[in-house]
C-alpha cells in the first residue's frame, strides 16, 4: 500500500502543529509497517532533510513554491488538481492539517482537525483566516472518510458543531519526546536563563504564540495580583511571568496591558524560542502557567510535566484531559481564580512537589510511539477497506 502524508506543517512551521507532525512522522516511520510512504512539503526555501534519515520504502518530495499558493488553488479557487502529482499513485492520503486537498477516485482520505477554536472563539481568529477556515475545514471534514481529532474535546466539537458521526471520528493523543525530561544541571539552567535574559529569580513560564485565544492578557493580570498580594506578604519576590513564543495576531492589547498595570520588568516577552532550549526552559520554570481559552490538544502542558514544571492550567476544552489530577485546573475567564493558583504555587513549596511528582507521571503516559501504533492501525482498517 502506498500512502501519501503532507508534510508542509511539519517543515514550515517550528511550533504547534509543525511540531505535531514532525514528532508524530518520525516515529511512524521507525516502525516496522508494510507500506511505502510518499512525504512531500510546499515551500520556495530548499530545506536540507527535514526527515533524516528516510527509512526503505519512504520518499521525500518537495513542491518549489509557497504553501499558500497551494491553498489558494485547492481551498479559495477549489481547482481539481490531485495531489498524486506530487506523489503520485496512492492507496490513502493523510492530511495532518486541518484541510483536504483533491485525490484521484478510489484514494482513501484522512484528515487531521486539530481544534475548532475559529468556531469555538471566533474573536481570537482574524476575520478573514476565520472565514476561510469555517468553508475550507468544513468542506475537508466532510469530503475525508476519516478524522483525526487530538482530544475527546475535539471530537465532541466535531460532532456538534460539523454534525460528523462520531464514528467516522478517532481521537490521537499526542506524545511527549523523550528530550523533554527535568534538566538539573546548574550550568545548563543558567545557560537558558541568560540567553532569554530571565535573572535569577521564581519563573511563571506560559508559552505559545502571542494571540488573544492563549487568554494572555487576563494571565498578565492575575500575575499583577499576585505580584501586589505577594508584595504586601513578603511572598512572591521577585518572581517574572515570562511569556515564550513568536507574534501571531492581533496582539497590541496584549502588550499595552503589561505597560497599563505597571509590570515592564516583571513581564517578559522571549520570542521564539528554540526546540533546543525548551527542556532547559521548562525545567527552570518555578510554574507553568497554560490558561488558554480553548486548546484541541495543549502539547506545551504535557511537554513541561515531562520536565518537572508544576502546571496551572485551563479547566476548558482540552486541557483537563492532558493534565488529569496531575496539576492544577482554573477557569481562565476568572483573573481572581488564576491569581490565586499563582500565588499558591509561588508559596508552597510542597505543593510544588507534589504537582512535580504527578505530572512526571502523568507525562509518561503519553509517547510519540504510541501514537504512531494507533495512526498506523487506522492505516490498517483503511487499507482493509
Amino acid at each position: 500500500m502506498h500512502i501519501g502524508i503532507d508534510v508542509t506543517s511539519a517543515v514550515t512551521q517550528s511550533a504547534g502543529i509543525g511540531r505535531y507532525t514532525r514528532e508524530l512522522v518520525r516515529a511512524l516511520l521507525a516502525l516496522d509497517a508494510p507500506y511505502r510512504y510518499t512525504l512531500f512539503y510546499a515551500t520556495e526555501k530548499r530545506i536540507e532533510k527535514p526527515f533524516d534519515p528516510l527509512p526503505p520504502g519512504a520518499r521525500l518530495r518537495r513542491l518549489p513554491f509557497h504553501d499558500k499558493w497551494l491553498a489558494r488553488v485547492w481551498h479559495r479557487f477549489q481547482l481539481p488538481i490531485p495531489v498524486e502529482l506530487a506523489t503520485g499513485r496512492l492507496d490513502v492520503f493523510h492530511s495532518p492539517d486541518f484541510t483536504l486537498p483533491p485525490v484521484l477516485p478510489g484514494v482513501r482520505t484522512l484528515l487531521t482537525v486539530h481544534d475548532l477554536s475559529f468556531v469555538r472563539d471566533p474573536d481570537s481568529a482574524v476575520p478573514s483566516l476565520r472565514r476561510f477556515l469555517d468553508r475550507a475545514v468544513r468542506r475537508s471534514v466532510a469530503r475525508a472518510d476519516r478524522v483525526l481529532a487530538d482530544s475527546q474535546a475535539t471530537k465532541g466539537d466535531l460532532v456538534e458543531l460539523f454534525g460528523v458521526s462520531p464514528v467516522k471520528i478517532d481521537v490521537l493523543l499526542s506524545g511527549v519526546d523523550a528530550r523533554f525530561k527535568p534538566i538539573r544541571d546548574p550550568a545548563s539552567l543558567a545557560a537558558v536563563r541568560a540567553r532569554y535574559d530571565l535573572g535569577d529569580g521564581p519563573i511563571v513560564l506560559s508559552l505559545g504564540t502571542i494571540q488573544p485565544r492563549k487568554n494572555y492578557a487576563r494571565l498578565i493580570q492575575a500575575f499583577g495580583q499576585a505580584v501586589g498580594r505577594g508584595r504586601r506578604a513578603g511572598t512572591i519576590g521577585d518572581a517574572s511571568l515570562v511569556i515564550a513564543g513568536g507574534k501571531g495576531w492581533m496582539f497590541d492589547d496584549i502588550f499595552a496591558e503589561v505597560t497599563r498595570l505597571g509590570l515592564e520588568g516583571r513581564v517578559k516577552f522571549t520570542g521564539f524560542v528554540d526546540d533546543a532550549d525548551l527542556p532547559a526552559l521548562y525545567s527552570a520554570a518555578t510554574v507553568f502557567a497554560y490558561v488558554s481559552l480553548y486548546e484541541g490538544f495543549g502539547l506545551p502542558v504535557l511537554e513541561a510535566m515531562a520536565c518537572g514544571a508544576p502546571v496551572i492550567g485551563s479547566n476548558m476544552s482540552s486541557i483537563p484531559e492532558v493534565v488529569g489530577d496531575a496539576g492544577l485546573l482554573v477557569d481562565p475567564t476568572d483573573v481572581d481564580a488564576i491569581a490565586a493558583g499563582l500565588i499558591g504555587l509561588l508559596t508552597d513549596p510542597s505543593a510544588r512537589d507534589a504537582y512535580m511528582r504527578d505530572g512526571l507521571r502523568r507525562a509518561s503516559q503519553f509517547t510519540w510511539n504510541a501514537a504512531a501504533r494507533q495512526l498506523l492501525s487506522v492505516y490498517d482498517e483503511m487499507a482493509a477497506r
